[in-house]
Order: structure tokens, then sequence, then C-alpha cells
């Protein structure tokens, strides 16, 4: 494998090297979600493309918010705001694995030297009611990477299966660079050759999102926000809108992150607003699903569309004779 063409000992440098790799292995580089989410996961690249028949692959950097995370700057290895690269490949080629240690190499992690382990971690998202099987990567005894299968999406079965990868890039970096505080990272160097740090970039930014998050967020208004948003969000459903309907989803998930780290929301609460983004998650996807449906799947082999076609036409003359039978059912008990 040749050299990378950029210092991945530089913040900017590693997300460049991954991006150029990715590109070199037929995915999509897309741009970060412009909204707050919590995990690329949440991207329309990996959530929605994973739903259905159709093949995708892409790859991106995806600033990631947990607002109960923050520190005040404080912590050198916790933030309310930091970066995933994510990789979604469907269906998962069978050489994925090979791929990912392929990546390590190239920004500087030998295999044949350093401690690198698959560790079983099935992963579960619950807001969006996804699962998978998979592994925690580990280097050297920290974990750097969370490696997944997808099983299930917005309640909807993966099939294919889309294989996922998120780097965590800040522990990446830390490791390259060697430096034990997120904030000594050199993201990059300016035109004279000084470095430019993760903290000269983020530092502020980490201080007053911080106090932002846990003092100041209006409470009534992130309320307000949150019921707002799973109006409108079944309203776009009905009117055949997955897309601004999942921006939605987007929208109420990070208004429920606000109120948790505001302490606004009790144990119980906490559940039943969870239970609310998953709803809207499931009815997103199953919207989504249907559009594509509509679409005759684009993007899928032509077998595997037929297949599917075929099988939701099946399962939606099963549900309409159902009814048809539970109607009839009903109508004569009422005549009795």
């Amino acid at each position: 494998m040749s050299e990378p063409a950029y210092d991945v000992k530089t913040f900017q440098g590693l997300i460049a090297t991954l991006q150029d790799y990715w590109a070199k292995q037929g995915c999509v580089i897309n741009q970060p979600v412009d909204m707050e989410v919590g995990a690329g996961t949440f991207h329309t690249s990996t959530f929605l493309r994973a739903i259905g028949p159709e093949t995708w692959n892409a790859a991106y950097v995806q600033p990631c918010r947990r607002p109960t995370d923050g520190r005040y700057g404080e912590n050198p290895n916790r933030l309310q705001h930091y970066y995933q690269f994510q990789v979604a490949m469907k269906p998962a080629p069978i050489d994925i694995q090979d791929k990912y240690l392929q990546s390590l190499k190239l920004i500087g992690i030998d295999t044949s030297v350093h401690d690198v382990r698959f560790v079983e971690d099935n992963w579960e998202s619950p807001t969006l009611g996804a699962w998978g099987l998979g592994w925690e990567v580990w280097l050297n005894g920290m974990e750097v990477t969370q490696f997944t299968y997808f099983q299930q999406v917005g309640g909807l079965e993966c099939y294919p299966v889309t294989g996922e990868i998120t780097y965590g890039l800040e522990r990446i970096a830390m490791y390259l660079q060697e430096v034990d505080s997120i904030f000594d990272l050199v993201w990059s160097y300016g035109p004279d050759g000084s470095k430019v740090t993760y903290g000269d970039v983020f530092h502020q930014n980490e201080v007053e999102m911080s106090a932002y998050n846990f003092e100041h967020a209006d409470v009534d208004f992130l309320f307000q926000a949150f019921d707002q948003h799973e109006k409108d969000c079944a309203r776009l459903i009905t009117a055949g809108l997955p897309l601004p309907a999942y921006e939605k989803v987007l929208k109420a998930s990070h208004a429920f992150n606000m109120l948790d780290a505001r302490h606004a929301i009790s144990v119980t609460e906490r559940q039943g607003y969870i239970l609310r983004v998953r709803t809207l998650s499931r009815q997103v996807a199953m919207s989504y699903f249907q559009s594509r449906r509509n679409l005759k799947f684009p993007l899928a082999p032509a077998a595997l569309r037929d297949e599917v076609l075929a099988l939701a036409d099946a399962e939606d003359k099963a549900a309409a004779k159902a009814a048809a039978k539970k109607a009839a059912k009903a109508a004569k008990k009422g005549a009795k």
C-alpha cells in the first residue's frame, strides 16, 4: 500500500486520508448532516439508506453532539461535541473487515505490531429502533471503532445487511500523536508552520456549550419544540414526505437530549420520550420504504428489486385480506 498523501499526524490529515481511502473503495464521500445529531448513524446516508434493497456505499465525517457529556472543557477525554468518521456499505462486502484493517495500516497503525482486537459488542439505538450484530475494535486496550452489521433499522429488517464502521477520530488521533488530552491534538499547521491545536479550534466552544446545555437552555421552549417537531413529523409522513419528516425526528431527538442535560425529565418520563422518538423513527422508516418502492427501488440489482417488490405486494394483499375479514366479522357482530 502506498504512503498516504496527507499528514495523518494532524487531525485534518487523518480525516483526509480516510476520505481518500474509502473513496477508492467506491464510497460516495458525503458531507455531514447539517443538524444536531448524537452519532453518525443518524445521517440519512446510514439510517435511511440502510432501508430497502438498494445498493449504497458512503463515507463521511459527522460532528456529533451529546449534551450530557460536556465537561466545560476541563476533561481531556470527554466532550459534548466531537467527530466520528462513518462508513456504510450495503450490501456489506465479504472483505469489509479486511478493508477496515487496511485503513488502519494506511494511517500508521501496524496490526502486526499493535494489539487490534474485535470484541463482541452488539449495538442498539433505542431512539432509532435499530440494532445490529458487531464488535468494538480495541487498539492496545482502547476502543477506537464500532463495527456493526445492521439487522433492523426503524423496526424494518435490513435486507440486504448494511455494514457500518464508525471510527472514533479523536481517540485514534490521540494514539497517533501520542498526546493525553484531546485539546493538545494538532489539528493542522498554519502558513508559517505553527501548530493549530484542537483546543485552539474548539476549547472555547466546549466551555460555552457546556454552560448552555446544563444551565441556560430554555426548558419550556424545549418541551414545546419537542411537541411541535412530533406533530410536524406526523403531518409530513401523512403528506408522503419522509425526508423532511426525518429531519423532524432529528430535531425532536436533540430536544430530548437537551431536556436530559437540563435534568428536566424524570427517569420514567425519559423512557416515554425515547418511545415517542422511536415511534416517529419507525413511521419515517416505513414511509421512506414506501417512497422508494413507488420508484421501484432504482438503485437495487434487478433480481433483488423484483424479489422485494413481490414480497411487499404479497404482504399488502395479506393485510388487505385480514382487514376485510375483520371488518366483515365486526359488521356481522353489529347486525346481531
